[in-house]
């Protein structure tokens, strides 16, 4: 294979996070409620299998050729019967990369507060939902458990064809799990992580690598 096959082969690709299995988009909604900034949330119902009674953010599996914004905005009116219409973007947040392959895309906007009146949730899918006031979440530190990601290498692992037939010493890491409560609602999770990286000051973390 020569260099202008590889040029040719590479010409126009568009780098994505290596391993991705599925892209999913949520909705940060905020809405302008009684003179303060609010951020709305939704509660699974529960008779959906997955995640029954948590508390997030309208969103789901983006469908081939939609944009995470397009995916955010179709969730929310299958969801909340919010119509895009009535939803302004800000901003695509940082996504996140779970361990299990997928990416999540946040995407943050302003929804018109007559929407928010007016709004017909899917019993299917939605239980309740509920506005929290954004500074909260500037103002209030969460909880935070963290638990390790340990590599569990099986034992007919061929550490001698790698040089190492001792063993080698695999790298773990570690999982953050914030936790916030507010009037009897448990915000955990993503939906938590992508508030505490978001909603925190924009300072020494949230500059670009290189740039520190």
């Amino acid at each position: 294979m020569t260099i202008s096959e590889f040029e040719q082969e590479f010409m126009g690709h568009v780098p994505e996070i290596m391993g991705t299995k599925a892209h999913y988009a949520v909705l940060v909604p905020l809405v302008e409620w009684r003179g303060e900034v609010q951020v709305l949330f939704e509660v699974r119902a529960d008779t959906l299998e997955r995640q029954p009674g948590e508390v997030c953010f309208p969103g789901g599996h983006m469908e081939p050729g939609e944009s995470p914004t397009e995916c955010a905005f179709r969730e929310t009116w299958e969801e909340l019967g919010i119509p895009a219409s009535a939803i302004r973007p800000i901003a695509r947040l940082d996504d996140v990369y779970m361990p299990r392959g997928d990416l999540m895309h946040p995407v943050m906007a302003q929804v018109e507060t007559g929407a928010v009146v007016h709004m017909t949730a899917s019993a299917d899918e939605v239980k309740e939902t509920f506005l929290v006031p954004a500074d909260f979440f500037r103002r209030e530190e969460p909880l935070v458990y963290t638990y390790p990601l340990e590599p569990k290498v099986g034992q007919d692992f061929p550490y001698a064809l790698i040089g190492f037939p001792q063993g080698y010493r695999w790298r773990g890491g570690k999982v953050e799990v914030p936790i916030w409560t507010y009037k009897g609602h448990v915000i955990w999770g993503l939906t938590a992580r992508i508030l505490r990286w978001n909603f925190k000051d924009r300072g020494e973390a949230h500059r670009p690598y290189g740039a520190r």
